[in-house]
């Protein structure tokens, strides 16, 4: 019986071992009681076993083929045909359980935790809670707040969307192997906003482009886009950097360009 799965760095792994942040995390469910869960990232299923617990639903995708044997083999409350042998950035989420909402949750690889959430973004009407772990930098710029260092692209994408709480701190001490940096379990809930006002295109181009330029006045880079003899680059707002602008403030901005372009 195969005893242990061994940790591969092209796939960003860092096998949690400390039973109480997996209970942790698990108990992050309890927000949205009797709803599907699926696992990313499952390992040897650490985690995995706390959610099983919690007498719901639960798959699990896993692109690495040690671990899906280690999974059939040594974790028998998991009925094989939940064990998905795929790469979650490439599957059709609105499949998994037959067309109905479900949570995500994980320990997430810290290589490729944003374009996990940018997934989650193109089915966020399925996904009305997210939780896990992730590097706690990324953690921070997804909760950070307009005004300071962290706040950005990704925390202006997921937070049109979701309402974001940095939940606590773990040290490097909890995996095998350890990684280089502190972790950070965040759970995001799905807000309010059903729409938007502006064109939702335009709007990533323009946080996209402010931010890339953003120790800029965005002057510099809406001028880019709406051309330099355009009556819009007198707007006051414009005096300002990007991370001074809230998101309602960027729906605000890609409305005016959207006007200025017709």
């Amino acid at each position: 019986m195969m005893k242990t799965v061994t940790a591969k760095k092209r796939l960003g792994q860092h096998f949690l071992v400390d039973l109480s942040i997996a209970r942790d995390i698990a108990d992050t469910v309890d927000v949205c009681p009797g709803l599907p869960v699926l696992e990313v990232g499952p390992g040897m299923g650490v985690l995995t076993r706390f959610l099983l617990e919690k007498q719901r639903p639960v798959k699990v995708v896993e692109i690495d083929e040690e671990s899906v044997s280690y999974l059939c083999k040594n974790l028998k409350e998991l009925k094989e045909e939940n064990i998905i042998p795929d790469d979650f950035l490439k599957m059709h989420l609105d499949r998994l359980f037959d067309g109905n909402e479900f949570m995500l949750i994980g320990n997430y690889p810290y290589n490729i935790s944003s374009q996990i959430f940018f997934k989650m973004l193109e089915y966020k009407e399925y996904i009305p809670y997210c939780s896990g772990m992730i590097q706690k930098e990324v953690g921070e710029r997804l909760a950070a707040a307009p005004g300071s260092k962290a706040y950005g692209i990704l925390s202006i994408l997921i937070q049109l969307w979701y309402d974001v709480e940095y939940l606590f701190t773990v040290h490097e001490n909890v995996f095998s192997p350890p990684p280089k940096v502190k972790s950070a379990v965040v759970l995001m809930k799905r807000n309010g906003r059903i729409s938007l006002e502006c064109d939702e295109e335009l709007f990533k181009k323009i946080v996209k482009g402010t931010f890339n330029q953003r120790r800029k006045k965005l002057r510099n880079s809406i001028q880019q886009i709406v051309g330099k003899d355009s009556p819009l680059l007198s707007d006051p707002i414009l005096d300002k950097r990007p991370e001074q602008l809230s998101i309602d403030d960027f729906i605000e901005l890609t409305m005016k360009v959207e006007k200025e372009q017709k």
